[in-house]
């Protein structure tokens, strides 16, 4: 089987470091999710930042470090590049201004399409607007670029338990799908977003509703200068509803016509009851999974993607769509918490993410 190259623009965290923070299912990192794989090696790296490129060379051994990525691509010829840089641009946890509309991920996206990279992973989110994210979407169409973002559970193999039991009909026709844990619009609701869609099989969201905290928090120009957070409510096609709710720790449950399938301690297990007649509930069997390097199954999954010619797990079709509707969260906020159907969020209503 062949081997492809891979070159990481970002060396902090999610590229290089992560992993000394003690995360389970290790490797966690793009870099070590690399040297786990027999599917990928890791050739180069690249961040404006010198400091960081040393503390890459010495890590992983790699002298190929760049400070523009251009020349890494031009130079390397990478089959996969990762994109692991701050989505804004700055360590700051808000705009400086009005004005500041910086959106690193999607600029880094349109430009590594167009210059034919085959393979992409993309932090989250893609973009902090809908017109970037339109970019991202039309870019990646238009080279034919495999594309899967940081929405890490949808590579989970914990999670596909419950997906499984979901879609093979064991709790019946699904009713609503719900989200436990307070977290913030970009940095936490694109990944409880994601998560709710997959675990039902990704239908189509149709309408969204959401506030923002604080809840008189008036929008102005179409610019929100920190990532707020926030709560919603989806409609998804088929008469499915989702739910967030800001309590607890991070857990995902399905409820259907003849039982619940529930995600528990951030995927760390999973239960399942399903309905016995003149009995109610009843807890049922699910297979016991062990935990697997997410990072590894979503690069190997674009590897197996670009192989085949198929869709990729996360696909920009699906990533795209999941953009819009926690956009669409904000657009509600500034609507008076109205239903905002999709597509239907301001193109250029702009969220701050780091």
């Amino acid at each position: 089987m062949p081997t492809y190259r891979v070159a990481i623009i970002g060396l902090g965290r999610m590229g290089s470091t992560i992993d000394d923070e003690g995360h389970s299912a290790l490797p966690y990192s793009i870099a070590a999710a690399t040297r786990a794989s027999a599917r990928m090696e890791l050739v180069a790296g690249c961040d404006l930042d010198a400091g960081k490129r040393s503390a890459f060379t010495e890590r992983w051994g790699i002298g190929a470090v760049y400070e523009d990525y251009r020349q890494m691509v031009a130079q390397e010829q990478p089959d996969l590049v990762a994109v692991c840089t701050r989505a804004a641009g700055t360590h700051q946890r808000q705009a400086t201004d009005a004005d500041y509309r910086v959106d690193v991920h999607a600029d880094l996206t349109v430009d590594l399409a167009n210059l034919r990279v085959p393979m992409l992973y993309v932090e989250k989110a893609i973009a902090c607007s809908m017109r970037r994210a339109d970019d991202v979407r039309d870019a990646v169409s238009a080279n034919g670029t495999v594309v899967n973002t940081g929405v890490l559970r949808r590579f989970d193999k914990r999670y596909d338990v419950v997906r499984d039991a979901v879609l093979a009909g064991r709790i019946g026709e699904p009713k609503a799908v719900v989200h436990y844990a307070p977290t913030s619009l970009l940095h936490g609701h694109i990944h409880s977003i994601d998560t709710l869609s997959w675990l039902i099989g990704d239908p189509v969201i149709t309408r969204v509703r959401g506030e923002l905290e604080p809840r008189d928090y008036a929008v102005v120009g179409g610019h929100i200068p920190f990532d707020p957070r926030a709560t919603y409510q989806l409609q998804f096609e088929g008469g499915i509803s989702g739910w967030t709710i800001p309590a607890a720790s991070w857990e995902f449950e399905v409820l259907g016509s003849e039982g619940c399938v529930r995600s528990l301690n951030n995927g760390a297990g999973a239960d399942l009851r399903v309905a016995v007649q003149g009995s109610g509930w009843q807890q049922a069997d699910l297979p016991t999974v062990e935990p697997v390097s997410t990072a590894v199954c979503c690069l190997e999954d674009l590897v197996a993607a670009h192989e085949s010619g198929s869709l990729s797990r996360g696909h920009m079709g699906v990533t795209h769509h999941i953009t819009e509707a926690c956009l669409a969260v904000a657009e509600s906020h500034r609507s008076g918490h109205c239903w905002v159907d999709l597509p239907g969020v301001d193109r250029d209503l702009y969220v701050f993410h780091i």
